[in-house]
């Protein structure tokens, strides 16, 4: 029937020796580690208007256009942030597809996403777009459980959708749903090898997605099947013979995981990994695309994406989405490169990079903020004056400045008489200006200037 036959099995292989359900998963390792592979491009698509939406409140196609804006500023042109995904299944997200077509960006490319049905893939013919996704569940919990097929059934299945797509000109991207629970050389090799050959009789590049649907799959090369990703990327490049370009990581957090998986996915062979803006998605949300950002950064030096952009997201979300960005939320919280601790204050006033792993002023637009807390001492206090009042090294005060020290006493009595809250910015102004007056009223000529620009 098919080129590359899968194994058709009477029972559903659900590994219960690591899946055992009613205990937490369990590790397996083995002998065979594969080689790191960095050299390629490590690329980053989107499904915050696919993936991320259905775990949010609908948005609206002006919300969705600002957030595939976003996108494009953030990349700033570098064809890092390639691809961004939107849903079809309503005239809203229709209408976001079309108003974001009209844009004429080049990055995010915008690609849709259905079910691997040939009445949905009607919907994306409309639109003109060069790739869909197309769901294609490898694992016998959902072949045996969902879909209630066998696993030649499946293929035969998945196989029909994708020539669909491939006779009207359009490119598939195969999602392969669950398939750190799936049967890898039963199921999922022959189903991609007979993909790859597939899309090839019709001069088109296969692209496959591998989805770690629940989270479990982990960043160990020398991890077994099915849940090590290194394992899985050396397999679809050196079984199914794909390039990295073809290969695109989409991973969930439930373990905790997203982030060290997707790296581990670039490291070992996959070219892009799918993400979503403050990872929001299903159930503990997908890989945040924040995140991948800052490690691309660390890995490919030079790329002049815009991660200030980062900033002006983190406000949409929070004033038109109403979503609560946790204070400790990585990288976009509001405590990111918040200090309270005099002890982290006192070592970022001799050098701030004692307490600070990158200048996040210059690369993040994000200055050092230092909070005035119980626990903040002189050395906070000098440094919230010096930082808020953007003193220079000869005009910043020591923390064993009497006035400082003064300012330090009010603030401790605050506390010894039960005061839980930290010390508001309005607090600490109204002391500088009764023992530091020069400084408030430089900053409040700095500040009537500034308006009056």
């Amino acid at each position: 029937m098919f080129k590359y036959n899968c194994t058709d099995v009477d029972n559903a292989n659900l590994y219960k020796e690591i899946f055992p359900y009613e205990e937490l998963p369990v590790y397996g390792f083995d002998d065979f580690v594969p080689p790191v592979d960095l050299d390629h491009e490590f690329l980053i698509s989107d499904t915050t208007l696919r993936d991320g939406q259905q775990s949010m409140r609908a948005f609206s196609a002006e919300q969705s256009v600002q957030i595939y804006k976003f996108l494009h500023e953030i990349d700033n042109n570098s064809g890092v942030i390639h691809q961004a995904e939107f849903f079809v299944y309503n005239e809203n997200d229709r209408e976001a597809i079309r108003k974001a077509m009209k844009l004429g960006y080049k990055f995010p490319e915008i690609t849709t996403w259905i079910r691997a049905d040939e009445r949905d893939f009607e919907l994306v013919k409309q639109f003109g777009v060069r790739e869909t996704g197309m769901l294609m569940s490898c694992s016998d919990y959902h072949i045996f459980k969902k879909l209630k097929k066998t696993r030649s059934e499946t293929m035969a299945s998945y196989l029909k959708v994708a020539e669909s797509a491939l006779k009207a000109g359009i490119r598939p991207r195969c999602h392969l749903e669950d398939l750190t629970r799936a049967d890898i050389y039963g199921f999922v090799v022959p189903l991609v090898k007979n993909l790859r050959e597939l899309c090839e009789s019709y001069g088109v590049e296969l692209k496959i997605r591998a989805c770690d649907t629940l989270g479990i799959a982990n960043p160990f090369p020398n991890g077994t099947l099915p849940r090590s990703v290194a394992k899985i990327m050396y397999i679809l490049r050196n079984e199914c013979g794909l390039l990295p370009r073809q290969i695109e990581w989409h991973g969930h957090n439930d373990f905790h995981y997203s982030v060290a998986n997707s790296v581990a996915a670039w490291m070992y062979g996959g070219g892009c990994v799918n993400s979503t803006l403050l990872g929001i998605g299903e159930r503990c949300g997908n890989t945040p695309l924040e995140g991948m950002l800052f490690q691309h950064g660390q890995f490919k030096r030079g790329t002049d994406l815009r991660l200030d952009v980062l900033n002006d997201v983190s406000d949409f979300f929070a004033k038109e989405l109403d979503y609560d960005i946790h204070e400790k939320y990585p990288l976009m919280g509001a405590d990111f490169n918040t200090t309270k601790a005099g002890i982290h204050a006192d070592g970022l006033l001799k050098d701030p990079e004692i307490y600070n792993s990158f200048d996040t002023k210059k690369i993040f637009n994000r200055p050092i903020v230092i909070m005035i807390n119980q626990a903040s001492g002189s050395a906070g206090i000098a440094g919230w004056i010096n930082n808020y009042y953007m003193l220079s090294e000869e005009q910043k005060l020591d923390k064993r400045d009497p006035r400082v020290e003064k300012i330090r006493d009010w603030v401790t009595s605050q506390y010894e008489n039960g005061r839980s809250s930290n010390i508001t910015n309005e607090e600490l102004r109204s002391l500088v200006e009764e023992y530091i007056p020069e400084l408030e009223k430089k900053h409040i000529v700095t500040e009537m200037a500034g308006s009056a620009i």
